[in-house]
């Protein structure tokens, strides 16, 4: 009944999944791709057409492989009960959920971008209207919700936005958080679970 969860050996994308795994206590298997910026490893060129769509993370079930993150992590939160009691509150938790995909593919434009004119031209936008709006919103539904993103209680939308949180600011490479303290009870409340203070304390220590 194991679950292997494979993606490179940074938090990211593949990090969701790990800290919905750990909270679960499920029986799985965190499999790691080595990771250099810019610099496919070996291992990731063997095993790139192999992956559905060639990209990572996947998660593989009993002789099934299943990919995209936030699916996966919804599937997971299932498995753990982290939903919603109906389907309102399983909406409010999904789009909050896009939401924080959302902030973090435009910082991930930004800190992936090559060329240097195009990254400048977005610097500016994004570090003086798009993160202030993002984070401004996401700290108001944080305070309305008692230290929870969607709903007055933990969900897998906490786990998935707390589990980005280095991602982010590592991306950004500035503390992102510091003037939110709404954002930081949610952090807070994350890391008051064992399973995930745990998880944090033993998993690899990674660049970013």
């Amino acid at each position: 009944m194991a679950y292997k969860v494979s993606y490179f050996n940074i938090t990211a994308l593949g990090e969701p999944l790990r800290f919905l795994c750990s909270y679960g206590n499920l029986d799985w298997e965190d499999f790691r791709v080595e990771y250099t910026p810019g610099v496919p490893s070996q291992k990731w060129l063997e095993l790139k057409s192999k992956m559905p769509y060639g990209q990572m993370p996947i998660l593989e079930h009993e002789g099934k492989v299943a990919h995209q993150s936030v699916a996966i992590s919804r599937f997971l939160a299932k498995k753990v009960k982290l939903v919603g009691k109906d389907d309102w509150e399983n909406l409010i938790i999904d789009s909050t959920v896009d939401t924080v995909a959302d902030f973090r593919a435009k910082i991930a434009r930004y800190h992936y971008e090559t060329d240097a004119a195009i990254k400048e031209s977005v610097k500016g936008p994004l570090f003086t209207e798009q993160i202030p709006y993002y984070l401004k919103k996401l700290d108001e539904a944080a305070k309305t919700n008692g230290g929870f993103l969607a709903i007055n209680r933990l969900t897998w939308a906490d786990l998935y936005f707390v589990s980005q949180w280095d991602y982010l600011n590592g991306m950004a490479q500035i503390d992102l958080f510091s003037d939110y303290p709404n954002l930081q009870k949610v952090k807070k409340n994350v890391l008051a679970v064992q399973n995930i203070k745990t998880w944090i304390e033993k998993r690899p220590k990674t660049i970013i």
